[in-house]
């Protein structure tokens, strides 16, 4: 046992367009020239599995208890609970997670002072603040240094989201469209996964292929020239797209393959499913995988949400864990969790929120685990009622840059892109704390 080491829904046509004929090699896009690894970054991850808590978890509840804060700030969660690490406790709605800490590190000082939901998601998600140029989220980047132009030659596209993208801002950013990530849709939870251009529901595969004649039958400009080098890419694309819909792809998908042992574990829900979806996808080679989890946004009526959210999260997560550990993967995979903020840990009894918790970016908590993060430890400290960093600022810069590290990613290194921009991959700031070099 180890002790504590307390330092400081698009449509068909769209996915085609934006995943799909990514997984076909992009054909009628030109690659721009690949970036350079630096030489002395030993990587140890080859995958990112981030649960995006899309709405902010409050931090009280999760990883930052505070049962001596009083009723104002705890809530009806008063009694934290021991983990299997000697002297770290977390919230007592998470007794699965509590079984898991040796494999994951929490940050308790996680800070950017942002309440607004686009520019906290942009900030957390990009490291960089707002300004003239819409910068790439850490998927897309990873999907540049990790994907096509690498060698990259996944069943799939290489920065995939479960489910639904958030909307908040672009996340390819000025990398263009070949970044973006292939956002599944559909409901891994469901009897058939509905995977938007590989699964359509209620067309059967006879159908599918009856269609695909009757395109055929309707080109007569592609006909009329046969050798056109533009046809030619495009029939690639379109080859490589329907082996897709009715090949290898499909069947990764497919979560019926699963026990249903193992899907019990993670949960019959969405998340659950969503998680044990992620594990197929990196076990698949797929480097970037984003899980975006709605419903934390409690702004009224929290504890009632948390009862039943919480307990959904702990299953698949603990599971997540615990999946990745016996099948070797957890040493190569970085699990990152995190919403753009945490809640305001004083809570607004009084109507209209009715036991509710507002927007808090000045301290807030993330997780990681795997992919050469250590685990059992805690990095930095908030105050006794949560409300403010005490020890150890970590800003998003200095959790997104450590990742890219232990990627392979020169975080000092150039952003390659196609309009030219002399950028770097994770810029230089006063609002930084330093890597997070006591966990890797």
């Amino acid at each position: 046992m180890n002790k504590q080491q307390t330092t400081n829904f698009i449509t068909r046509r769209e996915a085609l367009k934006r995943g799909l004929l990514g997984a076909a090699g992009l054909a009628l896009t030109d690659s721009f020239s690949r970036p350079a690894r630096s030489a002395a970054l030993r990587p140890k991850a080859r995958s990112v599995i981030q649960i995006w808590m899309w709405g902010g978890p409050c931090h009280l509840d999760t990883f930052d208890p505070k049962p001596d804060a009083g009723n104002d700030y705890c809530g009806p969660f008063k009694k934290p609970i021991p983990t299997n690490v000697d002297g770290i406790r977390i919230g007592e709605m998470l007794p699965l997670l509590a079984q898991q800490a040796d494999k994951y590190s929490i940050i308790r000082s996680m800070t950017h002072g942002i309440n607004s939901h686009e520019t906290a998601s942009y900030i957390v998600q990009t490291g960089r603040e707002p300004g003239r140029l819409v910068y790439p989220c850490v998927g897309a980047v990873v999907s540049l240094f990790k994907g096509y132009d690498h060698g990259y030659k996944g069943l799939v596209p290489p920065y995939i989201v479960l489910t639904q993208p958030q909307g908040r801002f672009s996340e390819a950013g000025f990398l263009g469209q070949r970044y973006k990530p292939f956002a599944t849709g559909g409901d891994p939870n469901q009897t058939i996964f509905v995977v938007e251009g590989i699964v359509a529901r209620g067309i059967s595969d006879s159908r599918q292929r009856n269609r695909r004649k009757l395109l055929h039958t309707l080109d007569s400009l592609g006909k009329a020239m046969p050798e056109n080098p533009q046809f030619e890419r495009l029939d690639r694309c379109e080859e490589n797209a329907y082996g897709m819909i009715f090949g290898d792809a499909r069947k990764l998908f497919d979560l019926s393959e699963e026990k249903n042992e193992i899907r019990t574990r993670y949960g019959r829900n969405t998340f659950g499913q969503s998680c044990l979806m992620a594990r197929r996808l990196v076990e698949h080679g797929v480097p970037y995988v984003t899980i975006n989890y709605k419903g934390w946004d409690t702004h009224k009526q929290h504890f009632e949400t948390m009862r039943r959210k919480l307990p959904e999260m702990d299953a698949g997560l603990a599971t997540l864990l615990q999946d990745l550990t016996d099948r070797g993967l957890l040493d190569s995979t970085i699990i990152w969790w995190s919403g753009e903020f945490g809640r305001g840990p004083k809570i607004q009894w009084d109507p209209p929120w009715n036991g509710g918790r507002s927007h808090h970016g000045k301290c807030f908590c993330a997780l990681v685990a795997g992919g050469g993060f250590k685990g059992g430890h805690v990095v930095g400290a908030s105050n006794e009622k949560g409300m403010d960093v005490t020890d150890r600022p970590v800003y998003p810069q200095d959790l997104i840059g450590s990742m890219y590290a232990l990627l392979g990613i020169d975080p000092e290194g150039p952003l390659p892109n196609e309009r030219g921009l002399d950028v770097k991959v994770m810029p230089a700031s006063d609002k930084s704390g330093g890597r997070l070099t006591e966990i890797m």
